[in-house]
């Protein structure tokens, strides 16, 4: 590989890359990132907690009795475009002439069903109001066939202002309608947080954004703020963050060259949501609610969700405290030598596999083991039961050093052509919808530096293209996976209405994203 120019070096100061961190880097693409070693699917009773519903009250009742003493945050990860909501559809204006052939005879030959369902239910959406005024004030459909009215609907969705909506941001689209109120997932956010994580007259909410929405959310919330703020009796205290291009990864060609793009610099690359843990690092609350943009549900079934958050928050809440104490305990060396086996008993209740060896330990080197197993980040996440749905599953993990641990991994992560990892893999029943209530302060009241609890050999090696050209791209470990391996991980079942995600447009046809 050749070595980096002056103007490389430039180039990487001003993305406030260093050098360092960029043979880094090139050393994983050089080495390749070995897939994880799974030694079980976590299920209910080894690894996942099932609560009782008077255990998940319980858990409720804590969280609301500490939440007024706490800094309470949410923070969505929100930078996402609308784009994959309508492949299906930008795929059927590409490909669809009415003047050669049937929209039915373009439904069989694509396969492309998704577009015959839009367009049967397109009164259903929330939108679809709109585009009637629409239509009626800038187009005239007379004369045109049904076919070709429904070519001429959906470039309109796509590619005409107030619309185009394959260049707008997830969280701007409209996801709701409640009579004549059309409400965008960006709102709906809004309310939820005043539902679970307000405190006295002021809610806390971090949303990381593509700077290139950034106009569009500050308009939308300058509309939305006053209104909600009336109805809630609430301020809303709403910050905003980018994926910072520090943590941009470098591209290679297929010959582990540097890739440069046409004006000879380096090719660096979005790092994939693994990036957001710079953003999260630099947050400060006692209690961080995670949950994605896209994950929302219309205000009549959302009691039973918000419910949830709150059994999560209470586990944490329960969590934290205990741990906090020991923590403090050894701190102040109040940790007698007969208490050592019920601390050693908490860990495994905290999924913290205690080699064998420990227990002969000395006192001293045994409180030295349970202070770096505790002083950690703490994260409760939720768990759905596996029907059909994609998301990262949780499982007990061995890494090189033989140490086992709870993890949620992504398929991507796994040897599916390995037999054992893949039954292990087949045999999973839960998996995470990004459903997470977190502690990233430690005992004292300072905030960790998270990329300390990171795993960087759990990044992902995918091979993308610049301008048709084929390149190795690198993704930081996810935000979720290998960027919170290090952290006390609970895992908690919660039941399917939690995980209402949008990754298409039709999944709002779906009962708890209709208004009614």
């Amino acid at each position: 590989m050749k070595e980096l120019t002056e103007y490389d070096q430039l180039q990487l100061g001003e993305k406030g890359i260093k050098v360092s961190k960029l043979q880094e880097q090139v050393a994983l693409f050089l080495t390749g990132v070995p897939p994880v070693n799974l030694v079980a699917p976590a299920h209910v009773g080894t690894g996942i907690f099932s609560l009782s519903r008077d255990e998940a009250i319980q858990c409720v009742a804590t969280y609301q009795k500490k939440k007024n003493s706490l800094d309470i945050l949410k923070f969505v990860p929100a930078s996402g475009s609308a784009t994959r909501m309508f492949q299906f559809l930008s795929a059927f204006t590409s490909d669809f002439n009415p003047l050669e052939q049937t929209f039915e005879a373009y439904v069989k030959e694509s396969g492309n069903v998704n577009v015959q369902i839009f367009f049967e239910h397109l009164q259903l959406f929330a939108f679809y109001e709109s585009l009637q005024k629409y239509i009626q004030a800038h187009h005239s459909l007379e004369g045109l066939s049904e076919d070709e009215q429904k070519l001429r609907i959906a470039k309109i969705l796509l590619e005409e202002e107030p619309f185009n909506y394959k260049n707008k941001p997830k969280g701007l689209f409209p996801f709701h309608k409640y009579g004549e109120k059309v409400v965008t997932a960006f709102e709906e956010h809004f309310r939820e947080a005043f539902l679970y994580a307000s405190q006295g007259e002021v809610v806390n909410i971090h949303f990381t954004i593509g700077k290139e929405y950034t106009n569009q959310f500050l308009s939308t919330l300058a509309e939305i703020r006053p209104s909600l703020e009336k109805q809630y009796g609430v301020h809303f205290e709403v910050s905003f963050s980018h994926q910072s291009e520090s943590t941009d990864t470098v591209a290679l060609t297929l010959d582990n060259e540097f890739f440069r793009d046409e004006n000879n610099k380096l090719l660096f690359r979005p790092a994939g949501h693994g990036a957001l843990l710079k953003n999260l690092n630099e947050l400060n609350a006692d209690i961080i609610f995670i949950k994605n943009i896209d994950n929302v549900v219309a205000e009549n079934y959302g009691d039973e969700a918000i419910f949830y958050k709150e059994v999560l928050a209470g586990k944490l809440e329960e969590t934290r405290s205990k741990v906090h104490k020991i923590l403090k305990q050894i701190q102040n060396e109040k940790l007698k030598k007969k208490d050592l086996p019920e601390v050693l008993k908490f860990l495994s209740q905290l999924n913290i596999k205690v080699p064998s060896y420990v227990y002969k330990f000395a006192k001293r080197y045994m409180i030295e083991y349970i202070y770096q197993a505790l002083n950690r980040p703490i994260r409760v996440c939720g768990m759905v039961k596996n029907e059909g749905e994609i998301g990262g599953g949780p499982f007990w993990v061995r890494d090189e050093e033989r140490n086992e641990s709870l993890q949620i991994i992504e398929t991507a992560q796994i040897d599916k052509k390995n037999p054992k990892q893949w039954e292990i893999l087949q045999s999973s029943t839960h998996f995470n919808p990004v459903d997470i209530v977190c502690c990233i302060k430690n005992f004292k009241g300072e905030m960790f530096d998270l990329e300390e609890f990171q795993d960087k050999k759990l990044s992902f090696i995918t091979e993308k293209s610049y301008n048709g050209t084929p390149l190795k791209a690198l993704e930081l470990p996810g935000l979720w996976n290998g960027a919170m391996a290090g952290w006390i991980s609970i895992f908690v079942e919660v039941p399917q209405v939690t995980f209402n995600p949008v990754k298409s447009v039709n999944d709002l046809l779906k009962k708890n994203h209709q208004g009614s």
